[in-house]
């Protein structure tokens, strides 16, 4: 037995040997890749305002509106002078880029006499596609003139955002 037990020990010691040396055979190897994509930092900038020009109220309220290309209708029982324009504003970003553009859905203006209106507004595109000189937008509104509105300069501010997508 002894004899048997010697052959059985030298056999697995030769297998061990011989597995040590061998080469592995379900080794692999491959490679990664890693990429980045740099954007320019947006620049947003008002070149205009939205200008409902000078409105003369009357005894009912209605309303002025200004469309994103800067066309004014003047509401009933409202006299509406001079020159009307929609808010513009320039994007610059990389070129190709989609921009997302929002903001404010409305804004109020306060009188410099006194009294309030509300105008809601509206944008030209939800998105643009810059050039290589950028992009822009516009920003129209409807403004509610109440009946006999209290004279003065109204003012009011608005945010309006631009974003990649």
């Amino acid at each position: 037995m002894r004899k048997f037990g010697m052959k059985r020990a030298i056999v697995g010691a030769a297998i061990a040997a011989l597995a040590l040396n061998a080469p592995a055979a379900h080794a692999a190897s491959a490679t990664g890749t890693a990429t980045a994509k740099i954007l320019r930092q947006i620049t947003l900038t008002n070149i205009s305002a939205l200008q409902y020009a000078t409105i003369i109220s009357g005894a009912s309220a209605s309303t002025v509106a200004v469309s994103t290309a800067g066309v004014r209708t003047c509401g009933a029982s409202l006299s509406c002078l001079g020159t009307a324009t929609a808010a513009s504003f320039n994007v610059d970003g990389t070129e190709g880029a989609v921009v997302l553009v929002g903001g404010d859905s409305s804004v109020s203006l306060a009188g410099s006499l006194g009294g309030t209106m509300t105008s809601s507004l509206t944008y030209s595109a939800a998105n643009i596609t810059l050039g290589a000189t950028g992009g822009s937008f516009q920003v129209g509104g409807t403004l509610s003139v109440g009946a006999n509105q209290a004279a003065g300069d109204y003012t009011g501010t608005f945010n309006v955002t631009a974003d990649y997508q």
